[in-house]
């Protein structure tokens, strides 16, 4: 069901459609967690290292994806709030388009030089096959990665969060089954976790894409939309690329810091792989939450309702604090068992690894997620310039540090580099929002 986030209390709205939101990211991490879940208890602790080592540059493919996403969300959700349905299915149409010719593009990038990169970032040579044999697997399902995030895009600018919710509980519940059986039963190793998700992920974007298609069939025009229009293109580009460059130098930063802890061995690697996806987790979730105020920030605008944006901003904020404190205290309570878990018997260095990145960087959730609703309202509003500043103060900070602070504390020095970066980001992120929307 399409939903007009423009009526109604913020908080009720925002948390009737974010919360979905909340659940789907939930399961779409499960692709991920079951994937170095399987590759650390059923294949060996140097598979989950390999597999945490190559999901650093498949983070570059997922940064393009998320900002067609982005970019596509934001401009339908501008004209589901305007009214203007003519224009909302063409911006659809040309989204679709112009993203098939870029995922192509990156097809083409992923299969010349994802080896290269593996040697660039100082890949272990008892991990590099494997690392690059998932990575060539991961690069032919780009594809149903670019248009079920296109399709995850228009369900929420039309203010249906749910939808996409159900599509990723049957498909990571799959993923989950499909990487024992491929691992256990047909014993491929790492390209059976890869197969698994390839399938699976693949099934839910040829789903949704029907269904996409399928409700914009259902919406009246008074004349027939067109197939592309550069200037709507123009529009989502002013949003998309920003959003590409920002997760792209993300994604670059994060393999900096793969680079350097690479160099403490595959124990810190597994480790690390093994807690850096449970914090991805949590970061993944607000990031969504912080796209559902994204489009609610942009249906607000489009119906000229300034004020509801900054009454979301403080929903926004209860509601992601109210997921922060279980996470917290998970997370610091019981550590050593969570890291634990992705490993059939790891190692005193893989779990101490794991379990100080977590106690480290937890507590500092409050801190990102109120950066990430601030980020949702910025790009709402198409204030990129603004975005782009604090995220990558953020990012070059903690490149920097992690060098610096590698040197003299080792892998928790590394750690500590987080928690700094995100504060200054913060910083930046409420204060442009305060600037700008008063």
């Amino acid at each position: 069901m399409n939903q007009d986030l423009t009526v109604g209390r913020p908080a009720v709205v925002l948390r009737k459609f974010c919360l979905p939101l909340f659940g789907s990211v939930l399961f779409q991490q499960l692709y991920n967690l079951a994937d170095s879940l399987v590759a650390g208890k059923f294949i060996g602790e140097n598979a989950l290292a390999a597999v945490g080592n190559s999901y650093e540059i498949t983070l570059i493919f997922i940064a393009f994806a998320f900002g067609c996403n982005i970019g596509c969300s934001v401009i339908v959700s501008q004209l589901f709030g305007a009214k203007n349905t003519a224009d909302l299915k063409t911006a659809v149409y040309t989204a679709m388009i112009s993203s098939g010719v870029l995922c192509g593009i990156l097809m083409g990038f992923g299969l010349l030089f994802c080896s290269r990169l593996l040697a660039l970032i100082q890949t272990p040579p008892e991990i590099l096959a494997d690392s690059a044999l998932y990575l060539d697997i991961y690069v032919w399902g780009l594809p149903f990665l670019f248009f079920y995030n296109i399709a995850t895009g228009i369900f929420s600018a039309l203010g249906d969060s749910k939808t996409p919710f159900f599509f990723l509980a049957a498909s990571s519940t799959s993923n989950i089954l499909a990487d024992i059986w491929f691992v256990k039963s047909f014993d491929m190793g790492v390209a059976g976790v890869a197969w698994a998700t390839f399938l699976c992920q693949g099934i839910s974007c040829l789903l949704a894409v029907f269904v996409v298609l399928k409700r914009l069939l259902a919406i009246q025009t008074e004349k027939k939309p067109a197939l592309f229009s550069l200037p709507l293109l123009k529009k989502t580009a002013l949003i998309a690329v920003p959003s590409m460059f920002q997760q792209s130098f993300i994604s670059m930063g994060n393999i900096i810091i793969q680079s350097v802890i690479n160099g403490f061995g595959p124990g810190v690697i597994a480790g690390y792989s093994a807690a850096v996806k449970l914090n991805n987790l949590v970061i993944t979730s607000f990031t969504t939450l912080g796209n559902g105020v994204s489009n609610y920030t942009a249906q607000n605008l489009g119906a000229g309702k300034k004020e509801r944006v900054r009454e979301g901003f403080g929903a926004g904020l209860r509601l992601v604090w109210l997921l922060c404190i279980p996470i917290i205290l998970l997370y610091l309570l019981v550590s050593r068992g969570l890291v634990g878990f992705f490993m059939d018997a790891p190692t005193d260095t893989a779990l101490s690894a794991g379990v100080w990145f977590l106690r480290i960087v937890a507590p500092f959730y409050f801190v990102i997620s109120v950066k990430l609703v601030a980020d949702g309202i910025l790009r709402g509003a198409g204030m990129m310039q603004k975005f782009m500043i604090s995220t990558f103060t953020d990012l070059i900070l903690r490149v920097v540090l992690t060098r610096i602070l590698a040197g003299v504390f080792g892998p928790a020095g590394i750690w500590c580099a987080w928690p700094v970066g995100w504060v200054v980001g913060m910083l930046l992120s409420v204060l442009f929002y305060k600037s700008e929307l008063k």
